[in-house]
């Protein structure tokens, strides 16, 4: 066999292609990837990304060019003037802040759920995903958008979830409130699989980066910190994406989640990040994270 015809992949993702087989997974549709995010990425993995481009598609999509104009419009920017059409939205905008919100608003739209548990859903996800792109950024020079595409699509298991299966969302109310179990204990026991299983699986249907769809696997297992098996970038992911729901729960103003008091000081160990660190971000962060919704 050549060395060309050899494809490795990690444990892992053939842990994520065995879970799509398992028959609790299997009843559970996995929605397609949307045709404009596939057509989003195509541009995004272009060799140069043309504005004229972002231009075309959003502008076929009333909903999503009143987005990215609304978003420019919004005071993170400070405009004397408001801007009216798409392609003056993109200028304010630029490149990477309109892929990134471009992206959150087609896989919003694409999987749309009506449950009260998801109100405020997408506008966390957003901010979340804002948050580790900043992190990562700050930490690491992580590859543009990495950090955002793993939290905006970390929970992204939960509105399928919520759509496939029944009682699925007393499950989320009980696990919410058990102290006994983790989270996605209660979800196995409840269902055979929980939303880390199903958000991976998306990502890989979805063809989001490998190192992405690893780390929505293991973003509630906090011993792979320390597991060397894992690429660094995935378990930097895992860490900073625990940082990212403490900066978004500080915004909401929500006290901090059981895991962060858990596993909290533990990430910001692996991270090398300091309290003070931690807190500076939140005042640098509040800008763009006020802007979402708005």
């Amino acid at each position: 066999m050549s060395a060309a015809a050899i494809v490795t992949t990690h444990p892992i993702d053939q842990d994520i292609d065995q879970a799509r087989n398992l028959p609790a997974v299997r009843a559970i549709i996995i929605p397609p990837c949307p045709e404009a995010l596939q057509k989003l990425m195509r541009i995004v993995h272009s060799a140069e990304p043309e504005m004229g481009a972002l231009d075309q598609l959003a502008s076929s999509d009333v909903a999503l060019a009143a987005a990215l104009i609304r978003q420019a419009n919004s005071p993170l920017h400070g405009l004397t003037q408001p801007v009216q059409t798409v392609g003056m939205a993109l200028t304010v905008l630029g490149l990477r802040p309109a892929l990134e919100l471009m992206t959150a608003f087609i896989t919003r739209h694409a999987l749309q759920v009506r449950s009260p548990l998801l109100e405020h859903f997408w506008d966390s996800s957003q901010r979340r995903a804002i948050a580790c792109e900043h992190i990562g950024a700050q930490l690491y020079s992580m590859p543009p958008g990495l950090g955002y595409s793993f939290g905006l699509f970390c929970h992204v298991g939960f509105p399928v979830l919520l759509k496939a299966l029944r009682g699925y969302a007393s499950t989320v109310t009980e696990a919410l409130a058990r102290k006994d179990r983790t989270f996605t204990q209660t979800e196995n026991a409840n269902h055979r699989t929980d939303h880390a299983v199903v958000g991976a699986i998306v990502a890989r249907t979805w063809h989001l980066p490998g190192d992405v769809a690893q780390a929505i696997w293991l973003h509630h297992d906090f011993a792979c910190l320390q597991d060397e098996r894992f690429a660094p970038v995935v378990r930097q992911l895992v860490a900073l994406g625990a940082l990212a729901d403490f900066l978004v729960h500080q915004h909401e103003g929500l006290e901090p989640a059981r895991e962060w008091h858990q596993h909290g000081q533990a990430c910001l160990d692996f991270l090398q990040v300091s309290r003070d660190e931690l807190e500076h971000w939140i005042d640098q962060l509040h800008p763009a994270l006020d802007a979402v919704g708005r």
